[in-house]
């Protein structure tokens, strides 16, 4: 037993004096080293630290903080804010001795070895701190050689002569590793306690320090009981250098809970958003606000430390977020999206897109997904044709059953059957009613191809813009479908189609930061835009009074906003009802609702959850309205009630709008004498009743020839001028279908 418990004991001298040996030649090597080859070496010089990597800070309007990004967990702090027995729990588990050494304690370094050897496990450490913060800024990444040690021992001296101790001391607190992403003090005290560094106890500041011999190895919530081996050993250096009594220590190990999840500051807001996530990709991808490069901008977000001022109202996403639940739960089968946009600046106020954003699970945000618009879209073809002379008094064909011709198209002819019967009335009443056969044809009088125009300049944004390459978005094209919905929008698109409209023609690009700034407080971004006019002032106030009847009086009238406060609209149906819209402004937001499958175009016609509410076939004015309003009503509980100038009086008599090539003046070119037709079975003779006067023969009748005439032609293709006037002709006079047309054929 005696020479089993000697034979131990001896290896150990014999190997602790070897290492003595190394400690010293490590401790005079570097002067070695630079005397032996002063020679031929060029000068050593220290490099520069690395500058810290910091979380960036996102908050909302009111200054809210709403988000953080970060890829490692680094909050660096002063030293001046770290308290003392913080600073004093550090000393004493990594190096006592700090304030006293050069940037190398051979004592240190034999005391280490010794302790080490004589225990089951090592409990001290030979580098200081000094040679820590070397190791971690200076020689990541080199070969663990003899070269090695010689370069950490001479770069910590060095380092020495440069900084003092507390200068040092606070590059140390700042960059050292403590697991779990967390880098440096203030990071490990928010993610093992759920607070900032100012408020770490001594006993808690010197468990973290425990765990920076070996962040993984001691890790307390993946490795536990290593961890708790590893804090005993620290309760027991506590006790050596006489910081607690054994009867302290005990009850230190009874009270003190070892962390066993990773905690946030309670006040921080780090769950992800649609919002954030967009903000996020924006950032990144689709601006250039944090450097021109994808590697600048990508290192600004994440090891910046910026703090960015987003445009969200974080008391408007609740509200939003309330109304998005109006839409009964079909276990994910049919969802809904909502974005608002300040109707002045195009800020984006609230996004919404589904039931709450959700890593690996739920993760597309509908608010910028594009899908078929349906008849809301009419906002704009409303807007195109106003702008280039229609009126609201002016008349146009919306009777059901009207045929295209379809060039390029899979069939040579587009035909409505659905939708409003239609009849022959004037442009705002088609509107309230959204008279499919109207719009179709009004799309067309304005020009397909000025229509796509219109909504490229209407709804332009880093998501929707002329030019976009195909790769990244379908383009918006001039189907003969255009008016039913056949391009698709996503709910941000037509929000900022809505904002054009609501602003009195002026576009303003929807946008997600007012300003930025970098760690030090310097303002770096701040958010211009000046706008563009899409349409006259006095064009958009036209429009805006004949989009309020669908809210008053037409498909939307059941989800008209409280307080009697003006608002326009535009409700939507996609064929088959596969996609439902509504999309509406005040003065000071403009909305944009969808309904539909996130998945697919999916019928939303006797859905069993609908029907539980009185809903059979989802249409526009339905759950979209009604979400639309759900959220409008109380986002204005606390606006003024007000409401845009009304448009000036019409300039001209009302006229009929018509479609060359497919519709025609039917004018007289003679006449024709019709004999009345003689029954050949009847009497030759018809002999009177008494008292009957005699019957006569019926004399010829005279009746007008009308012909089909030809009146001016369509928009040319090339034609992009908002301004060019629109196909019209005397209110009064007789349409009809032209000779050979299939509008002709339909008849």
């Amino acid at each position: 037993m005696r020479i089993t418990g000697w034979l131990p004991r001896l290896f150990a001298i014999i190997a602790a004096g070897a290492l003595l040996i190394t400690a010293v030649v490590v401790a005079v090597a570097p002067r070695v080293w630079h005397i032996a080859n002063a020679h031929d070496e060029l000068p050593v010089v220290l490099p520069e630290f690395e500058a810290l990597a910091q979380r960036t800070y996102v908050y909302d309007v009111n200054g809210k903080e709403i988000a953080v990004y970060e890829l490692e967990n680094s909050q660096p702090i002063e030293y001046a804010d770290v308290p003392t027995q913080v600073v004093q729990a550090f000393l004493i588990v990594e190096d006592k001795e700090f304030f006293n050494h050069d940037g190398v304690n051979v004592r240190s370094l034999v005391r280490a070895t010794l302790s080490n050897f004589a225990s089951d496990s090592p409990q001290q450490g030979a580098s200081t701190i000094t040679m820590q913060v070397v190791k971690n800024d200076f020689l990541a990444g080199l070969e663990r050689d003899g070269r090695y040690k010689l370069l950490q021992t001479h770069y910590a001296r060095m380092l020495e002569k440069e900084l003092t101790k507390e200068q040092i001391l606070e590059r140390y607190l700042n960059t050292v590793f403590f697991g779990n992403n967390a880098y440096g003090i203030q990071a490990a005290a928010e993610a093992y306690f759920g607070k900032t560094a100012g408020d770490l106890t001594f006993i808690e500041s010197a468990f973290l320090a425990g765990l920076v011999r070996s962040p993984s190895g001691f890790d307390p919530i993946n490795e536990p009981e290593r961890s708790r081996a590893r804090w005993l050993q620290v309760t027991d250096r506590l006790v050596t250098e006489e910081i607690l009594t054994e009867g302290e220590r005990e009850v230190v190990l009874d009270t003190f809970a070892i962390p066993s999840r990773i905690k946030t500051i309670p006040s921080r807001a780090n769950n992800r958003t649609y919002f954030t996530e967009a903000l996020r990709d924006y950032l990144l991808n689709k601006s250039t606000v944090l450097g021109v490069t994808l590697q600048d901008r990508y290192n600004q977000l994440f090891r910046g430390g910026l703090r960015i001022y987003t445009t969200l109202d974080s008391n408007l996403q609740l509200l939003a977020e309330d109304a998005h639940d109006v839409l009964p739960a079909t276990g994910g089968r049919f969802e809904n999206a909502i974005v608002s946009l300040d109707s002045t600046s195009g800020a984006i106020r609230a996004m919404v897109g589904g039931s709450g954003f959700v890593a690996n699970e739920r993760e597309v945000n509908m608010a910028l997904a594009p899908r078929q618009t349906g008849s809301s879209i009419k906002f704009l073809i409303l807007a195109a044709a106003v702008q280039a002379g229609a009126q609201a008094g002016d008349v146009i064909d919306g009777v059901r059953g009207c045929r295209f011709d379809n060039p390029g198209g899979d069939e040579p002819f587009f035909q409505i059957n659905g939708g409003v019967a239609g009849s022959v009335t004037n442009l705002a009443q088609q509107t309230w009613s959204s008279v499919n056969c109207a719009f179709a044809r009004l799309s067309q009088i304005v020009g397909l191809n000025r229509m796509v125009d219109t909504v490229y300049r209407a709804a332009t944004s880093a998501y929707l813009y002329s030019g976009q390459p195909e790769s990244e978005r379908l383009p918006i094209k001039p189907f003969v479908s255009f008016a039913t919905g056949a391009n698709e929008l996503s709910p941000l698109d037509m929000a900022s189609g809505i904002q054009t409209v609501a602003n009195e023609g002026v576009h303003k690009q929807p946008y997600y930061v007012d300003y930025i700034t970098d760690a030090d407080g310097t303002r770096t971004y701040t958010h211009v835009d000046l706008g563009t006019k899409v349409f006259d002032q006095d064009k958009a106030l036209l429009t805006i009074d004949i989009l309020k009847g669908v809210l008053r009086s037409g498909t939307a009238r059941r989800h008209s906003l409280g307080s009697d406060r003006a608002a326009f609209g535009k409700t939507g149906t996609q064929q088959d009802n596969t996609n439902a819209w509504f999309v509406g402004g005040t003065k000071q937001l403009s909305t944009a609702v969808w309904v539909g499958d996130p998945d697919a175009y999916t019928p939303m016609v006797d859905i069993d959850e609908f029907l539980a509410r009185g809903v059979k076939k989802v249409q526009g004015g339905l759950f979209p309205a009604e979400i639309w309003k759900a959220f409008m009503d109380p986002a204005h509980a606390f606006l003024p009630l007000l409401d845009w100038d009304a448009p000036p009086a019409p300039k001209r008599p009302d006229v009929r709008l018509f479609l060359p090539g497919n519709e025609c003046l039917m004018e007289v070119v003679d006449f024709e004498v019709v004999e009345p037709e003689v029954d050949p079975d009847a009497p030759t003779t018809t002999l009177p009743l008494d008292g009957d006067p005699p019957t006569e023969t019926a004399p010829p009748e005279t009746v007008p020839v009308v012909e089909a005439v030809e009146v001016g032609t369509t928009i040319p293709p090339d034609i992009l001028d908002p301004n060019s006037p629109l196909p019209t002709i005397e209110a009064t006079a007789s349409i009809g279908p032209c000779l050979g047309s299939v509008a002709e054929l339909a008849q």
